[in-house]
């Protein structure tokens, strides 16, 4: 895993960096706050940062404070080392959004187990949110076939109830009282196109000079 470590201090920094790196994380190093910043904004920025509370340029609270801020579904992990150990220091971490604390001199053990409790936790957020992608994508797709749905039945156009039909010319009497041909008022209350023809009955009355029967 991508792991930021922000620290001013070269023998703390390079400690810590052999410890991570042999418990094989990828371990990226800076030293100071505005650095670490820098790299926290890149969208390929570690998920978990271990910062030093007090740091030149910009101390890991205020980097943590601005980390939050950024509009993220999956936010880093941050852990807060300082040599301060006072309730107040501790409450003020992690309100600042800090997830851990780990007071200084700390124990490889100590580092090793919280790390791996944020590593456990980045990979649950991770998986949360290739879940929410996926129903996100599903919901998509059903409103668009509802959508689809919608606009087809609008189209549907169909003919029920009692119609009234001239027993003689074949027109049909509309909603307004109006006799309308047959295949105007189809046309006007259904999806059907016609085209006119002749059949052999109508041919053969009309026109029995150029008739012939088959």
């Amino acid at each position: 895993m991508k792991i930021l470590i922000a620290e001013d201090d070269f023998t703390s920094r390079s400690i810590l960096a052999g410890i991570l790196t042999k418990q094989g994380h990828e371990v990226f190093t800076v030293t100071n706050g505005s650095e670490a910043w820098a790299v926290m904004q890149q969208p390929d920025a570690p998920r978990l940062a271990i910062l030093d509370w007090v740091m030149p340029e910009m101390d890991g609270i205020e980097v943590c404070r601005r980390i939050r801020a950024i509009e993220t579904d999956q936010p880093p992990y941050i852990i807060i080392l300082t040599s301060r150990d006072e309730k107040a220091d501790i409450v003020a971490g992690l309100e600042a959004g800090a997830d851990d604390y780990l007071a200084k001199p700390y124990d490889p053990g100590e580092l090793h187990a919280r790390v791996n409790v944020g590593q456990r936790l980045i990979e649950i957020q991770t998986k949360l949110a290739g879940r929410t992608q996926e129903l996100q994508k599903a919901l998509q797709e059903q409103e668009k076939l509802t959508f689809e749905l919608q606009d087809a039945f609008s189209r549907v156009k169909t003919l029920s109830g009692l119609l009234p039909i001239c027993a003689s010319c074949k027109k049909i009497r509309n909603d307004k009282g109006y006799w309308e041909q047959m295949e105007m008022y189809i046309r006007g209350h259904s999806e059907a196109e016609f085209s006119h023809g002749i059949c052999p009955e109508c041919a053969e009355k009309l026109y029995p000079e150029f008739y012939k029967k088959i």
